[in-house]
C-alpha cells in the first residue's frame, strides 16, 4: 500500500485525471439522467483520446524510439511482428483493434450504465460534505476491490471452456506490450469491467467511478508495457509493469491476480520466478493435467 500510494505513482496520477475529467470532460448528471447518444459518444471519446494517449505513448517511447533500449525490460525479445493467429496477421495491429473496439466499448457502457443509474437514483451518491473520511478512503479501498474481483474473473477465464472461447485471444500475448493490456475478447471484457458493479451496493461519487474504470483500464496498459519502470533521463520516472503478471503471460497457469490481495500465495498458485517456485508450478501443473 506504502508503495501504491506514498509515491507520485499510477494511483495519485488517476485520482487527479478522475477529478479533472469529472470537473471539465465529464457530462454532468443532470444529463446522464437521460440516456442519449450524444453525451455516451462524448464519454466514448475521452475514454479513446485517453487510451490512446497512455497506451500509444508507452508503445511508441519503449518500443519503437526505445528510448530507454532495454534497461529494465522484462523480455528483451522484440514484440511479435506478423503472424496468423495475430487479427491483420500483426501483434500491434491485433492490440489496437480489440482495445479501440471491444474495450473502450465496453469501458463506455459500463461507465454510461453506472452514471445514467446515479443520475436516476437507482444506485446510492456520496458526496463530500457528507462524509469526508469515506469519500477518500474508496480511493484506498477501489484498488484492492479490483484486484479481489480480478483474481476470481481470471480464473473463471482460465477454464478450459472459457478459456478457449474468449481468453485464448488475450493470450496469444506472451511477450506483451502496452497496447496488449485491454486486448481482450468482448466476452473477457464484460467479466474484467464488472467490478464497477459494487457501487449499486457501496455509496460512491461519479469520481470514484471515473477513478474505478480509468484504474482498470489504464493500468492494463501500464501493467503490460513490458518494463517495469519508465527512465527519464537515466532515472526511474514512473513504475510501469510487474515481473507478477509477466510471469503469467509467459506460463499461463499461475499469478492470476496482483499484488494488492495476496490470492495468489493463499491458494498455491504464485510464481515469483525463483528455481523453487518454478519447480512447485511444474509439480502443481503436471498434477493439473493428469
Amino acid at each position: 500500500m506504502a508503495g501504491r500510494w506514498l509515491v507520485v505513482g499510477e494511483n495519485l496520477i488517476l485520482v487527479g485525471l478522475s477529478v479533472f475529467v469529472w470537473h471539465f470532460l465529464q457530462p454532468p448528471l443532470e444529463q446522464t439522467a437521460n440516456l442519449a447518444p450524444g453525451w455516451i459518444a462524448q464519454m466514448f471519446l475521452k475514454n479513446i483520446v485517453l487510451i490512446s494517449v497512455v497506451a500509444g505513448g508507452l508503445h511508441f517511447f519503449l518500443h519503437t524510439r526505445k528510448t530507454q533500449g532495454k534497461k529494465l525490460r522484462f523480455d528483451a525479445n522484440e514484440l511479435s511482428g506478423e503472424g496468423r493467429r495475430f487479427t491483420l496477421n500483426s501483434q500491434l495491429k491485433d492490440n489496437v483493434f480489440w482495445t479501440l473496439t471491444s474495450g473502450v466499448f465496453f469501458w463506455t457502457a459500463y461507465e454510461a450504465l453506472m452514471l445514467w443509474s446515479m443520475a436516476n437514483g437507482y444506485i446510492p451518491q456520496l458526496f463530500w460534505l457528507q462524509n469526508p473520511v469515506w469519500f477518500v478512503v474508496l480511493f484506498f479501498l477501489t484498488p484492492m476491490w479490483i484486484s479481489f474481483h480480478f483474481y476470481w474473473v481470471h480464473r473463471l477465464l482460465h477454464v478450459p471452456f472459457f478459456y478457449r472461447l474468449a481468453h485464448a485471444l488475450h493470450h496469444r500475448n506472451t511477450n506483451v506490450g502496452p497496447w496488449s493490456g485491454l486486448s481482450m475478447h468482448p466476452l473477457e471484457h464484460v467479466l474484467f469491467f464488472s467490478s464497477v458493479l459494487i457501487h449499486w451496493v457501496v455509496s460512491s461519487h461519479p469520481i470514484h467511478i471515473l477513478f474505478h474504470m480509468q484504474h482498470q483500464a489504464l493500468t492494463a496498459v501500464t501493467s503490460h508495457a513490458g518494463f517495469e519502470r519508465l527512465l527519464l533521463k537515466d532515472k526511474p520516472a514512473l513504475a510501469l509493469g510487474n515481473f507478477h503478471h509477466q510471469m503469467h503471460h509467459r506460463y499461463f497457469e499461475c499469478n492470476y491476480g496482483n499484488l494488492e490481495v495476496p490470492w495468489d500465495k493463499l491458494f498455491g498458485s504464485f510464481h515469483d520466478g525463483t528455481e523453487q517456485s518454478h519447480e512447485q508450478f511444474l509439480q502443481r501443473r503436471r498434477q493439473l493435467r493428469h
